[in-house]
């Protein structure tokens, strides 16, 4: 087992790890930026190296720094968090190239899932069904008009090498392909630096429903059912839950054994999550995120395992704690994702907390960095915190939902709160009646001007 662990992150994540890390006798070691020098990860950890300036390339995303970290501290492993450089292929070639450990899958699984044709292909020969839609990337706008018109409207045009909803467009009908077709190859190259894409058919009610999956690397794999992250603002996730709402303990076993079989077959590694569009009964693969997912902690709640812990433990060589047989789902989890950010039109909204109480209670936790007189940096992602309950139910988990956000407390910034009492008063919530696009319409509606 490692002596000593750095987290190559910042915030709730790096908590996370660090909480993990002490419970398993593990020393850890925090790096950050001269604005992180007063963050809660830095004062936890037990040791900390400034890396760098603000700007996340010059610190969290500089890897000379991070390996020099490693090396003047004696860490042995590394522990990406999500975001930053948890799915950078070269970071892990470059890391293992040294000597360290990285907390994580092989640089090649990274690679492979990273490109989304790539992906795509590889899910199909490993018998996972996937949206129907191009072989490969679309060279021109003359192609992308032929699978349209193959296909049939609407299509949605990615980026091979995109992410949280960027190089994404929806063609509803021919006359929008060669807008959504250049816009989108547009947005790949910048984000990317990669402008090739594919066109799929575009699902019009789907959900979104994600398979956690877990390996040690030596051919075994399990499963841990599916979460239902369907409430999405511009493709970014606010809202999750498991088990899915609408998903039935046979098509739950039927799916998760085929996400299990597929990444024993490839030797995976650690932590993963198979994402689907789901909708009339059918599952349709879209992407692997080969990483811990921000919404982690409810499959956690339901099935009483600490995935963080099972990451280090198997990345040390050493074997899984559990097997499949030994997944039982107890009762329904929630969480939200609380951001600084002011309603309604979502603007970042950094700055100086006046006041932090964390809810409490059975059934509620609080992955959160604030605390009182910390000061919300503009440089990084607006998350700053996720409420997690638990229930018997789904009933009783989004009761205690409610009573948990009328307890916590975040003064002098804004905060995403509100945008949670309110949904908690539409019966579609209440139901579990909603798809990907329900967010959506009712901000336009209720909130977004």
């Amino acid at each position: 087992m490692f002596d000593k662990i750095l987290i190559a992150n910042r915030g709730e994540i790096a908590l996370r790890v660090i909480r993990a890390a002490r419970e398993m006798g593990i020393k850890t070691v925090a790096v950050h930026s001269t604005a992180d020098s007063d963050a809660m990860h830095v004062r936890m950890a037990d040791e900390s190296v400034c890396i760098g300036p603000p700007p996340s390339p010059q610190s969290y995303l500089s890897v000379p720094a991070i390996i020099s970290a490693c090396e003047i501290t004696g860490a042995q492993a590394i522990h990406p968090g999500y975001g930053f450089l948890s799915e950078n292929a070269e970071f892990v070639q470059i890391v293992e190239d040294h000597g360290i450990t990285f907390i994580g899958p092989t640089a090649e699984h990274i690679r492979v899932m990273g490109d989304k044709i790539t992906a795509k292909d590889t899910m199909k020969e490993l018998g996972v069904p996937c949206v129907p839609g191009s072989d490969g990337g679309v060279p021109d706008l003359a192609s992308a008009k032929k699978i349209g018109e193959e296909f049939g409207y609407p299509v949605i045009i990615k980026a091979t090498a995109g992410g949280g909803g960027r190089g994404m467009k929806v063609a509803m009908n021919a006359d929008e392909m060669e807008s959504a077709f250049m816009t989108a190859r547009a947005e790949g190259k910048s984000n990317f630096g990669n402008d090739e894409v594919y066109i799929e058919k575009y699902l019009t009610t789907p959900r979104h429903i994600e398979i956690q999956v877990f390996g040690d690397g030596k051919g075994k794999a399990v499963h841990l059912g599916e979460r239902d992250c369907s409430l999405q603002r511009r493709h970014q996730k606010v809202f999750e839950e498991a088990p899915g709402p609408t998903i039935t303990p046979e098509e739950r076993a039927k799916i998760g054994k085929v996400c299990a079989d597929a990444v024993a077959k490839i030797n995976y590694i650690g932590a993963g999550t198979i994402e689907f569009l789901y909708e009339n009964g059918e599952f349709y693969f879209i992407e692997m995120n080969t990483r811990l997912q921000v919404e982690h902690p409810v499959t956690e709640g339901i099935f009483g395992v600490d995935l963080v812990r099972e990451q280090i433990l198997v990345a040390a060589g050493e074997q899984m704690s559990f097997g499949q047989d030994d997944l039982r789902i107890n009762g329904h989890s929630i969480e939200v994702r609380i951001n600084a950010e002011k309603l309604p039109n979502f603007s970042p909204c950094p700055g100086k907390i006046t006041a932090f109480h964390a809810p409490g209670g059975l059934g509620v936790r609080m992955d959160s960095a604030l605390y009182d007189g910390y000061s919300i940096p503009p440089y990084y992602d607006s998350l700053i915190g996720k409420l997690i309950v638990q229930g018997r139910d789904r009933d009783e988990a989004l009761a205690r939902l409610n009573r948990a956000l009328g307890e916590l407390i975040v003064d002098g910034i804004d905060t995403t709160v509100p945008l949670f009492h309110a949904l908690l008063q539409e019966a579609d919530i209440h139901s579990g009646d909603y798809n990907i696009h329900w967010l959506e319409h009712w901000l336009a509606e209720n909130m977004e001007q």
